[in-house]
Order: C-alpha cells, then sequence, then structure tokens
C-alpha cells in the first residue's frame, strides 16, 4: 500500500509540470495533414546528423529550426504531444509535418498512418 500511495503522490507532483508544458503558448503555424515515418528508416542519419529513433517524440518539418519544440494537435481527437525538430521534411505535397511512431501513436494516429493537425512552434 505504501508503494502505491508514493507512486499516486509522484504522479500528483509531476502533474502541474506536464499541465504547464501542455498549455505553454507558441506560435501558431496553422493546420494541415501529418503522416509519420516508417520504423524501417530506424537507425538512419536525421538532417541534423541524430540517429533516427521511432521511439522519441521527434518529428521532420520543413523549416523549424532543430531542436525546436512543436506542439501537434491531431484535430480529430484533442490529443497533442510536443515533438523536438530533428530532421527536414515531409517531401511528400499536402503533408505539413512526419512525427516518429512514438508521437504518432501519442496523438492517436499510428493506426491511420495521417491525420488533420495544428501546429504550435513553442517558446524556448
Amino acid at each position: 500500500m505504501r508503494g502505491q500511495f508514493a507512486i499516486a503522490l509522484a504522479l500528483i507532483a509531476a502533474a502541474p509540470a506536464l499541465a504547464a508544458d501542455e498549455n505553454e503558448a507558441g506560435t501558431d503555424l496553422g493546420s494541415g495533414t501529418a503522416s509519420y515515418f516508417s520504423r524501417e528508416i530506424a537507425g538512419n542519419r536525421t538532417a541534423n546528423g541524430e540517429r533516427c529513433d521511432p521511439d522519441t517524440l521527434t518529428a521532420a518539418h520543413r523549416t523549424a529550426p532543430f531542436g525546436s519544440r512543436m506542439r501537434v494537435t491531431n484535430l480529430s481527437t484533442g490529443r497533442s504531444v510536443i515533438v523536438r525538430i530533428n530532421d527536414r521534411g515531409p517531401f511528400r505535397a499536402g503533408r505539413v509535418i512526419d512525427l516518429s511512431h512514438a508521437a504518432a501513436r501519442e496523438i492517436g494516429m499510428h493506426r491511420s498512418g495521417t491525420a488533420k493537425v495544428s501546429l504550435a512552434l513553442l517558446d524556448d
């Protein structure tokens, strides 16, 4: 019982930090279609030189600075995720951002493959 109590306290203590991150103001970049990159490219180098890891919350954007954080909100579910930009793309017409598999899972688009999203570039 003590262990469960300690876990509950830790979650309560972390909640304000999580909520602050979700509600953080940012620059609205509009909306469009998001996709996510295949697990097949895991280990390949991204445009900033990192190894591609589908299990991290990262994304590819055409113009956002490397290392910047962006909130991506799935317009059909209302779920959002904050990703770090570490690659360039997507290169398919009509797409505005390419998410890692983990980020796609967070906003509930990993089964459909694409989703209408809104983007907000977060302040550092």
